[in-house]
């Protein structure tokens, strides 16, 4: 790697001083001490919906050991992934959510180091069908009583959401009636986002808040700028990148980070694909529009994705505004049955997830070292911020390092 990328990324990397100390505290001098990264701090996310059968006892047989070998692939790579909390499937039959599933599949996510998010909250796609069943005012008691149901329900388990998605369509969204295009027609766009924020915020105030959309224009801009001006707590802005219809290039990619970045708040490329098979035509509007039997992946597309996954991801990580990357569906398939995944339909490995383990546990990733204690017992740890283990006289200890982290004193 060159000089000046190594130079683009040190805000991605840190440092901090360790000093180790026996029992009564005479420092630990001269002692090899050897580091190794055992987590990164950023996040990288993928999708990956079957790990709720999974987690959960359903899958049998040969599924299930292709499950077992698919997440074995997954939990090298990933360290955050997004938990499909549709209302429609979550809670297709009125007052009986899925609380119990979803919580095993997240605790066990949770127990192979995986950091997680639910999405959304609120959606006028894929919603509860029994909203129609009302008036909006009832719609919009309904829609803030499960916010606070679920946010309090996986406090401390999910503590990232996706409050409200894609709400520059939202209230002209004309493909099929919903209940929540009428309440967003009927109180506007920024009041809506204020009601689902305020009673997210209020369900769980330790929670990471984003607001999210596909839209990437000035539309969804002035939207974010109208509520902030509102006071409306968003943490971070979450942009969608389905790259069906073709890789964006660096310089579009650049153009959204600058229009975003100006708000001074961290944002997450919430929604990643591109395809190793034939593109999308440019003129379908809608993704979801572009029906097929079948889209394969062809010899030159697996190439291409991953050439441009890597350029993708290298823009996105070399600016200190991004916090987190997360590919949308890690096999084939899984949406619109796009060859999009990082994986195959029956989970073989594909171009694009050899390049992404490069960059993350390779090119990113800060190798192990032997450092020696000085007579105060110190040591220096840097590298990519994250979570590291020192083992000292066959004592490992686990330290984080991140920017500007005090030192630390380990007794061991």
């Amino acid at each position: 790697m060159s000089s000046e990328m190594k130079d683009q990324l040190r805000h991605r990397k840190g440092s901090r001083k360790v000093t180790f100390l026996t029992k009564d505290g005479t420092p630990v001098k001269n002692q090899t001490v050897t580091v190794r990264q055992v987590s990164h701090g950023f996040l990288f996310g993928c999708t990956e919906f079957s790990a709720l059968p999974y987690a959960n006892g359903k899958l049998r047989g040969k599924e299930k050991e292709e499950a077992e070998e698919r997440f074995k692939l997954f939990f090298d790579l990933f360290n955050y992934t997004t938990l499909p909390f549709y209302w429609g499937m979550f809670e297709h039959v009125k007052g009986n959510p899925n609380t119990s599933m979803m919580k095993k599949a997240s605790l066990w996510l949770i127990e192979n180091g995986v950091k997680l998010k639910g999405h959304p909250l609120c959606w006028h796609t894929a919603t509860a069908p029994w909203l129609l069943e009302m008036n909006n005012r009832d719609i919009l008691a309904a829609q803030l009583n499960r916010i606070r149901r679920d946010v309090t329900d996986f406090a401390g388990i999910v503590d990232i959401w996706d409050v409200i998605n894609e709400v520059v369509i939202m209230p002209i969204f004309d493909k099929y009636d919903n209940g929540i295009t009428r309440i967003c027609k009927e109180l506007g766009r920024i009041r809506t986002v204020r009601e689902m924020f305020a009673a997210t915020k209020k369900a769980n105030p330790d929670a990471v808040l984003l607001i999210n959309d596909f839209e990437t224009s000035e539309s969804y801009e002035i939207l974010i700028e109208g509520c902030l001006e509102a006071g409306i707590p968003i943490d971070a802005i979450g942009i969608q990148s389905h790259m069906h219809q073709g890789y964006w290039g660096v310089e579009k990619t650049h153009r959204v980070l600058e229009r975003y970045s100006r708000f001074g708040l961290p944002l997450h490329f919430t929604e990643n694909t591109l395809v190793s098979g034939k593109l999308m035509p440019p003129e379908i509007v809608d993704l979801n529009d572009y029906v097929v039997d079948e889209w394969p992946s062809t010899p030159d597309g697996l190439v291409r994705q991953a050439e441009e996954l890597e350029t993708h991801y290298r823009t996105l990580f070399a600016d200190p505004n991004v916090e987190s990357i997360t590919w949308w569906g890690f096999t084939d398939g899984g949406w619109l049955k796009a060859p999009s995944g990082l994986l195959t339909a029956d989970s073989k490995i594909k171009p694009a997830y050899e390049a992404l383990r490069r960059l993350i546990k390779d090119e990113w990733w800060t190798k192990p070292a032997e450092l020696v204690t000085d007579d105060t017992g110190t040591i220096t740890v840097t590298g990519f911020i994250g979570d590291y283990e020192a083992d000292v006289k066959g004592e490992k200890v686990k330290i984080h390092v991140g920017r500007g982290e005090m030192p630390c004193e380990v007794v061991i």
